[in-house]
């Protein structure tokens, strides 16, 4: 499983990297869009809001590469994924099923890095005590 982990941990990194730098450095054509996607892209363009997510895209793509801080980027290109998803769903569905494989790509590492995301999901009342042991803890434990 740690071998599946690094590849797709790998893959997912190069997908963002790749295509997030095509972003800033035009080097694959795009397909071409019309109707409402055409409009959306071309807003995001005209806005120079199309480099604040190529910027999420390249550096969360290489923070999963390094494998380091591989929750932090996939803190930075989850809610990518998320508008990705929702782009062919709702205005381009001919890419809906590459952008199936990347979704399915990051929940498994989501999956995978879930005791790093764990926090997220506790009950954050302060009479409650949580629920999931420390990190230090949780090596000792696995020793």
């Amino acid at each position: 499983m740690k071998i599946t982990t690094i590849l797709v941990r790998s893959l997912l990194g190069l997908i963002f990297v790749i295509f997030g730098s095509n972003k800033f450095l035009h080097f694959l054509p795009l397909p071409p869009m019309q109707g409402a996607a055409a409009q959306f892209m071309g807003a995001m363009f005209e806005t120079h809001y199309l480099y604040a997510v190529a910027a999420c895209e390249v550096v969360g793509g290489l923070l999963l590469l390094s494998g380091r801080y591989a929750p932090l980027g996939l803190t930075l290109v989850g809610p990518v994924v998320v508008n990705i998803l929702c782009f062919h769903i709702f205005m381009a569905p001919s890419g809906l099923p590459v952008a199936s494989v990347v979704s399915a790509l990051a929940l498994f590492l989501l999956w995978r890095y879930r005791q790093n995301f764990a926090g997220l999901v506790q009950d954050a009342r302060p009479d409650s005590k949580p629920q999931v042991q420390p990190v230090a803890a949780r090596a000792q434990t696995a020793s």
